[in-house]
This record gives structure tokens, sequence and C-alpha cells, in this order.
């Protein structure tokens, strides 16, 4: 990493609330790179912590669409960290290993929406999820046929959860890549079959 990681357990008595909000959410597993990376300010490490843990489990967006979602930024963004974690998830949750190679390879999706012979074989909310997606990471800016889709098939309050979770992992990524938190910068994203 770019920069040193913060301890793992808490240097002053003022941040061990903050390293056991993040323990907690995490548990079983430990603190990973990415809590250690965002540790070096406990305000900063203890907003993100919340902010995550409300897109991860305080939404209605189907596992396999928010998965999906954040699979596709990754690859949008070369976040491998990012890929290699929640391609897997995806596939946990349910996408096919064909959809999840198709997230994978497939080139930014046009501006309009339209059929794509790409992303045949994906179902109809995950082929409008990856134009949303790549639209918001790409462009930002989403046009309304994408948009009003992407509202006809999740309804508005998934539709909004949908934003979140694009928006929150174009954080997530650009963090992760800018400060090569996990040492996987230069390394390839890991493929389908060895998810």
């Amino acid at each position: 990493m770019r920069v040193p990681y913060a301890p793992s357990s808490p240097p002053t008595e003022e941040s061990r609330p903050v390293y056991e909000r993040i323990a907690e959410r995490r548990k079983p597993r430990p603190l990973i790179p990415l809590d250690l990376a965002l540790l070096h300010n406990p305000a900063v490490a203890d907003g993100w912590n919340a902010f995550i843990g409300a897109i991860r489990t305080k939404t209605t967006v189907p596992p396999t669409l928010q998965e999906l979602a954040i699979s596709r930024v990754a690859v949008l963004n070369n976040a491998v960290h990012e890929w290699d974690v929640h391609a897997a998830l995806a596939l946990k949750a349910g996408v096919s290993k064909a959809a999840m190679q198709i997230v994978k390879d497939t080139p930014v999706t046009g501006r309009e929406w339209r059929r794509d012979e790409n992303l045949e074989g994906l179902s109809e909310a995950e082929e409008a999820v990856m134009h949303y997606t790549d639209q918001m990471t790409i462009g930002v800016e989403v046009e309304d046929g994408v948009a009003e889709r992407v509202k006809g098939l999740l309804g508005d309050t998934q539709t909004v959860e949908l934003t979140a979770v694009v928006a929150a992992y174009n954080c997530v990524s650009r963090f992760l890549v800018a400060l090569d938190v996990g040492e996987c910068n230069g390394r390839g994203m890991k493929g389908v079959e060895e998810l």
C-alpha cells in the first residue's frame, strides 16, 4: 500500500469504540486491509463503516443484482480486490458463471439503452443493472431510457438503493486503487472459474 496500514488494535482509548464497531460488522472475520487503511482517521473509518454497512445490510435490492453491480464497478475501475471479493459473492448469491463472465468481459455498454447482443445470457434485470452501472460509473449521467427501465423493473425504492450501491462502490474502488490497498494493483482479476 502507498501508506503504512494503521495498527490492527486501537492505538488510543478514543479510537477503541470505532475499532469495535468495525470489528463487529466484520465478525467473524478480522479487520481487513481496507479497514486498516481507513483507520488512519477513525472518524472517517467510522462513517465509512456505517455507510457501507447500511448499503450491505439495510437495502432491499436482491443480492444477485447488488453483487452484479458491485462486480461491474470493479471491472470498470480495474479494482482487482473488489472484483475478487464481490464476484465470488455474486456467484454465491446465485448469479450464473456465464453472467459473471459477461460482467467481466463486456466492453462499456452504450449511452442509450438498446438490446445488446454482448449481454445475451443476462436476465432483463441483470442487463438493466449493467447498463445503469456502466452509465453511472463511466459518464455519471444516466440516460432517461436506462433509468426508466431500471425503475420499471425495480420500483422507486430499489432504484434509489441501487444508485446508492453503485455510487458507494465507485467510492470504494477508487479508494482501493488509488492507495493500492491490499497490494492488488497490477495483478489480474481472478477468472470466473477461479472464484
